[in-house]
């Protein structure tokens, strides 16, 4: 009995092995955001932050929602990342400093997106914004890890062949970071479902890091992973408040950077799968609308009901499982990552 007991014991303790840490952190985000949204809420429709349903026929919701969640999910993330990092790493160095970058200017994003919640700021703003958000992050380079993409894999090379980018590498990585940070504003036009792909991807970085012995890469992406998840208990339809531009934006921005910097070691073939499948579907629906607008002959910058929620919602699916297709099709990607990484690791 007693060695079936201490079987058991060592058993739950091999797959709690690395987990521990991002567990206990993304339960202490979820709570911050789950508990920091509602009041969020409040000063949202206090200083005017309302999505009007009237301001254009793309919004389906009927009601004002209050936008502004992005604080509250930012606020998740640091606060959880304060409490535990320290713990985590007591004889190291527990944020380094692509870390603070990623935290620094992921704020700023953050505080950018709640003005672009009360002024709509153009297109133009916006792309200056991300682009430059990307390249400010790479400045922030240490012993421990850089958010930048510094070569690139030869496709069907054997063994890998690396293409080395040199300076090239800034404007490809703020590239990059654009892409990724952008679909996820643009998705986010259904209740939950923005959030609920955000928490899905997140912890599937959070295993893959995990799985490639960075430690420090699963605690993050565990923390965005449980803020995203404290914010979807407000967001879910019928939702109480959105995330706004910066909740997409600080979503987007840290899970890009986090790709960057766990691919690093990770082997080749799986570095270049991370993007594809864990941004699956926001990158998919980024380029269906592109192709659509551009084959009705408008810009590609026009918003329009052309997204693949809108095409869903067009079929008669509610919004509810509108974001349930979506789901499955994310946690598919993403369960197909893991077992590839589980079979390079």
């Amino acid at each position: 009995m007693f060695e079936f007991a201490d079987l058991m014991a060592q058993a739950k303790s091999g797959i709690l092995q690395g987990f521990r840490a991002p567990l206990l952190t993304g339960f202490v985000a979820l709570l911050v955001s789950w508990f920091a949204t509602p009041w969020m809420r409040m000063l949202a429709f206090k200083y005017g932050a309302v999505d009007d349903p009237k301001q254009d026929d793309r919004r389906i919701h009927k009601e004002p929602l209050a936008r502004w969640g992005g604080i509250a999910i930012y606020l998740g993330i640091l606060a959880s990342l304060l409490v535990v990092l320290p713990f985590a790493f007591p004889t190291t160095e527990p944020f380094p400093r692509y870390l603070i970058g990623i935290l620094v200017v992921g704020g700023g994003l953050v505080a950018f997106g709640a003005m672009d919640d009360l002024k709509q700021f153009s297109a133009r703003k916006q792309l200056i914004a991300l682009l430059g958000a990307g390249l400010v992050v790479q400045l922030f380079t240490g012993s421990i890890g850089r958010v930048q993409i510094g070569s690139l894999v030869i496709p069907l090379s054997s063994p890998p062949s690396y293409l080395i980018l040199g300076w090239a590498a800034f404007p490809i990585t703020a590239i990059y970071i654009f892409i990724v940070t952008k679909t996820m504003d643009t998705i986010d036009g259904v209740d939950g479902l923005a959030s609920g792909i955000a928490t899905i991807t997140a912890a599937t970085l959070t295993v893959v890091a995990a799985y490639g012995e960075q430690p420090r890469v699963a605690i993050i992406a565990a923390s965005i992973a449980g803020a995203s998840l404290g914010f979807l208990r407000h967001n879910y339809n019928p939702a109480k408040i959105i995330m706004g531009t910066g909740g997409a934006y600080i979503l987007g921005f840290t899970l890009a950077c986090l790709s960057i910097v766990g691919a690093l070691k990770t082997a080749a073939a799986v570095s270049i799968l991370i993007p594809v499948l864990a941004f699956g579907v926001p990158i998919f629906d980024a380029f269906f609308v592109i192709f659509r607008r551009w084959k009705s002959g408008v810009p590609i910058t026009t918003a329009d009901k052309r997204h693949v929620h809108h095409t869903l919602l067009g079929h008669g699916l509610s919004q509810r499982q509108t974001v349930w297709v979506l789901y499955t099709v994310t946690a598919l990607l993403c369960a197909a990552l893991l077992i590839i990484v589980k079979f390079y690791a």
